[in-house]
């Protein structure tokens, strides 16, 4: 599973410039669910030598008073959460009391952690540096959050001695399922459901974050394999669940799924959580299903409305199936379960580059792209680049400039061509090189001339 790495620090050291940065977003993605605040915030880091998940923490103080205590709950819970830890502190502004005392607590944790000392950018790193070894947390990493220098360097050194580790061994040929959601919507009740038996699904081993299970089970002829992020237990445990929720395993798990279920309670709205949960999944490119539970308990009149509701406020993944079932009952799960095979074959599914190539034409026909400063974007032909997400390669002209809506457009052309169902298409743009560009024409610094010929004069 993607190993987790959580910031932390004294307040205002710069931890969430930091997080945009290693996550390559402007805003911090939060994902919220009942019991975390907005100061523990999750991301897919992107800046060093292995995927992982990034957490950013509130402010750490010794004698927090207010909200000052609410952020110190959610650093420590972030704390037990990661695998590496993060500490942050300013250069600007030397070592400070509050700084030795989280180095203490985060010493006491007994995992790996690196300092990084921020704010550095114009300093001699030595010089700045020199001070922050008496932390005894070993040989500082001098960086800039704020400009993105040093960030590279300080991941090496934070993720070195781990690998890029692959669900597929033992597993290839089964369909990996993530079943996310907030507390409360079922999602242990279908867990059982799908694995025909009550099963209590927990760790053997206490006090490690990265205990999410890959449990097997075959239905309808196929192989599954579910991916556990919670420790699902009987229903009358599911309390002690809700209170142990984790946002980080939730992620590893969307990060090693083929197919990620959604789950919501049909008798409540869309909240922003579930919106959230969705959008990282997207992010990560998995292929989607939403599922409604508990509908056999919703009055025929307001079945309509929740239906109208729900494409209002999903709108942003249009592509992704509706199902409404009834986990406790078996209602519409085997309809699930087909809808999931689908969209393994569609995430994973081989197209020919004649055939993309072919398709593009026909989109450039019906619909060409935009004007340019008065010259015609031209998009040349078009290749298969990776599948779970299905990745296409397009060449062509000016590529910089294609609008995002005409993206849509040619990814709705392929995934209708190619029956993509329920899963993201990422199209990526390559620029042809132009052969006549004049720059390319021109003669290298130190290339010899050709000299003339001499003359036949006498």
């Amino acid at each position: 599973m993607l190993p987790v790495i959580a910031l932390v620090g004294r307040p205002n050291v710069g931890k969430s410039t930091l997080f945009n940065v290693l996550t390559a977003t402007r805003d911090a993605i939060v994902a919220d669910v009942p019991g975390l605040t907005r100061d523990r915030q999750y991301g897919f880091g992107r800046v060093g030598p292995i995927p992982y998940v990034v957490i950013d923490t509130g402010g750490l103080v010794e004698n927090p008073t207010g909200i000052e205590a609410q952020m110190r709950v959610q650093t420590e819970r972030a704390v037990e959460e990661a695998d590496r830890l993060v500490l942050l502190v300013d250069a600007r502004a030397g070592v400070t009391p509050q700084d030795h005392f989280v180095a203490r607590e985060l010493r006491r944790s007994g995992k790996p952690v690196a300092l990084a000392v921020n704010k550095a950018e114009g300093l001699d790193p030595y010089v700045v540096s020199a001070d922050f070894h008496s932390l005894a947390l070993g040989d500082p990493v001098t960086i800039s959050a704020s400009h993105g220098q040093g960030c590279g360097e300080l991941m090496e050194n934070v993720l070195a001695g781990l690998e890029p580790q692959s669900a597929d061994e033992g597993a290839s040929d089964a369909i990996r399922i993530a079943i996310i959601g907030r507390p409360n919507v079922g999602k242990s009740t279908l867990v059982n459901r799908l694995l025909g038996e009550e099963r209590v699904i927990a760790s053997e081993e206490p006090g490690t974050t990265r205990d999410s299970i890959l449990v097997p089970f075959q239905r309808d002829g196929r192989e599954f394999v579910l991916i556990d992020t919670a420790g699902m237990r009987r229903r009358s445990r599911v309390a002690d669940v809700v209170e142990r929720v984790s946002v980080a395993k939730t992620l590893q798990a969307i990060d090693e799924a083929h197919v990620v279920i959604l789950v919501l309670d049909a008798h409540d709205t869309v909240a922003e959580q579930d919106a959230s949960l969705l959008g990282l999944a997207l992010e990560r490119g998995r292929a989607l299903i939403i599922a409604v539970n508990k509908w056999d308990g919703i009055p025929a009149e307001q079945r309509e409305e929740i239906r109208r509701q729900l494409a209002l406020k999903l709108d942003f993944v249009p592509f992704a199936p509706l199902h409404f079932i009834s986990a406790r009952h078996g209602t519409g799960v085997g309809e699930l379960v087909e809808s999931t095979v689908r969209a393994y074959e569609a995430a994973m599914r081989e197209m020919p580059t004649r055939e993309l190539t072919r398709i593009l034409e026909d989109a450039l026909t019906a619909h060409q792209p935009p004007l340019v400063h008065g010259r015609r974007i031209k998009l040349r032909y078009a290749h298969q680049g990776g599948r779970n997400p299905p990745r296409i390669i397009i060449h062509g002209n000016q590529t910089d400039s294609v609008p995002d809506a005409y993206t849509r457009y040619l990814s709705n052309v392929f995934r209708k061509t190619f029956n993509l169902v329920a899963t993201p298409v990422a199209i990526e743009y390559r620029t042809d090189t132009n052969p006549y560009d004049k720059r390319r024409l021109k003669p290298r610094p130190g290339a010899a001339r050709r000299r003339p010929k001499p003359s036949r004069r006498r």
